[in-house]
């Protein structure tokens, strides 16, 4: 009996291990910055299994954390595998914000995650290189920027998600070292205007992106989100908002990132099979 059991375990070992998506560290090269920035690379088990391209999903890490965060706090490398997504995961600074700073120039991560990470994706791996298939979400300053990118690159990205995402930066001027990137709010108001989510929305336009707002009810970001979201109601802009219990932390985030891996795989399948119904209607004309 005890033998039976042994081999049972071994074998359940050896499934589950070949059932694992391939995570790596990565090297991306930024001329923009020139220097070369680090990401997690998440491959789904099926990427090699298959010829087939795989959509994409982009996921940024909040203040002070890095490119390894969501990897290793979270099951992102599981939901790749069940959803069959890459995920990216690159370095945002400790306090970038995702901005191109126009005060500090080592401080480039608008152009770095939106054209020369995706760039740099695209041409290495199996993608779907299309909006469509990208994806983009963060957490707290991963979901301001989130939001910052896909609204300023609607070319690039068609699904914006933002956990607890710290959405208006006006409210919190002298915090997580924005203004070493804006320069203070007193001297740069225009800039600070126009970097924060909240204003950035106001040019969008009903349908443009999948949007999906997550935020804990006891998060200090939350009046902010409850404020975007109001805004975004006014506005006629159709998006999902998801309020519960939760506070700013990876208690949170783990549970989010895995209803909001769902939001985001809808929206693949949804817009893949009509650019499939297209492709086989061009064809058989």
């Amino acid at each position: 009996m005890r033998k039976f059991k042994a081999i049972t375990v071994l074998l359940l070992f050896s499934i589950s291990s070949a059932l694992a998506a391939t995570v790596g560290t990565i090297s991306i090269s930024s001329s923009k910055m020139g220097r070369d920035i680090p990401a997690t690379l998440i491959l789904p088990d099926s990427y090699s299994d298959t010829p087939q391209r795989f959509p994409v999903l982009y996921l940024l890490h909040g203040a002070g954390d890095s490119y390894a965060g969501w990897n290793a706090n979270s099951d992102i490398a599981g939901l790749s595998d069940e959803y069959g997504i890459i995920v990216v995961c690159p370095d945002g600074g400790k306090t970038s914000w995702y901005f191109d700073s126009p005060i500090d120039p080592t401080y480039q991560y608008e152009t770095f995650v939106a054209i020369e990470c995706v760039t740099y994706i695209d041409r290495s791996y199996r993608t779907k290189a299309h909006r469509d298939s990208r994806a983009i979400c963060g957490l707290s300053m991963g979901g301001h920027g989130a939001l910052f990118l896909a609204i300023r690159h609607r070319d690039v990205f068609s699904v914006a998600v933002a956990l607890s995402g710290g959405v208006d930066i006006r409210p919190f001027r002298n915090n997580w070292n924005i203004k070493d990137q804006l320069g203070s709010i007193e001297s740069h108001k225009e800039i600070w205007e126009t970097h924060t989510v909240i204003n950035v929305a106001n040019d969008l336009h009903d349908g443009e992106l999948a949007i999906s707002l997550d935020c804990g009810d006891q998060d200090f970001f939350l009046k902010v989100n409850r404020a975007l979201h109001a805004q975004l109601l006014e506005a006629g802009i159709t998006h999902r908002y998801i309020e519960m219990p939760g506070a700013h932390n990876w208690v949170y985030w783990k549970e989010a990132i895995k209803r909001q891996m769902r939001f985001i795989d809808n929206h693949f399948t949804e817009h893949n099979s009509v650019e499939s119904y297209r492709l086989q209607s061009n064809e058989s004309q």
